[in-house]
């Protein structure tokens, strides 16, 4: 495959929980950080969460943290976002990305455009309502 795939999207309830999960390519190699992100209608591209592979550090919006958790399966070449506790206002397509910069690799969350060689997937659709 030649991008990212995410699945696990889905129609919630409010204070219901979706566990999102992104398959890697195999040709991607080494990369620094993977990366969680959202896009609501009319609104811009959020960095939700951010995992380090080299030391598991990770990041989190302030809108999220507490409520979603990222995670990796690396026999699976797998990671997963967690979402617990959803609103209304966590609706949006969700994309995973990856980079492979080097220096501070976690700012892929905040500055993706700057964060080396990146690819992305296709997007999965969260929808959070009654």
């Amino acid at each position: 495959q030649l991008q990212l795939v995410e699945s696990g999207g889905g129609l919630v309830q409010p204070g219901g929980s979706l566990r999102l999960s992104c398959a890697v390519p195999g040709f991607i190699l080494d990369y620094s950080a993977i990366g969680w992100f959202r896009q609501a209608p009319g609104k811009e591209r959020e960095g939700v969460s951010c995992l380090s592979s080299s030391d598991g550090r990770t990041f989190y919006a302030d809108s999220v943290k507490g409520r979603f958790t990222i995670s990796r399966d690396n026999a699976k070449n797998t990671v997963f976002l967690q979402m617990n506790s959803l609103k209304p206002e966590d609706t949006a397509v969700y994309y995973c990305a990856t980079t492979n910069r080097r220096f501070l690799p976690l700012l892929l969350c905040v500055s993706p455009g700057s964060s080396g060689q990146t690819h992305w997937g296709q997007g999965t659709q969260v929808t959070v309502s009654t």
